[in-house]
């Protein structure tokens, strides 16, 4: 999927979740997993968490236009993370190899 941010684009290859997918998210998973698409039918400010998550990721929240709105650094075991406005969709993206270009196209040089 295309993502847009700070009036530049790129593509970020994602598997979208099904209702299981949504409750579990990257729980279990070992970092070389998929990016994950989580998608909402309308605007939410719906926490996440990250129980029995082993590594960081890299949140980020888009609107309906899959423009990046928000992104954070989630650490393992974090109770709850809200992002500050509305979204349409989340990606989950872990700390890995295959990801490097995706987190420095969000993070840039800057330690997140």
């Amino acid at each position: 999927m295309i993502v847009y941010y700070n009036n530049k684009e790129i593509n970020i290859s994602v598997k979208k979740v099904d209702f299981l997918g949504k409750v579990t998210g990257l729980m279990f998973k070992s970092r070389d997993t998929d990016n994950l698409l989580f998608e909402n039918y309308r605007d939410s400010k719906m926490a996440i968490h990250s129980f029995f998550v082993f590594s960081p990721f890299l949140a980020i929240w888009l609107d309906e236009k899959d423009r990046a709105i928000e992104f954070r650094k989630v650490k393992p075991f974090t109770f709850s993370l809200k992002p500050e406005k509305k979204f349409r969709k989340m990606i989950e993206i872990p700390f890995n190899d295959r990801n490097r270009e995706i987190i420095g196209f969000f993070v840039g040089k800057r330690k997140i």
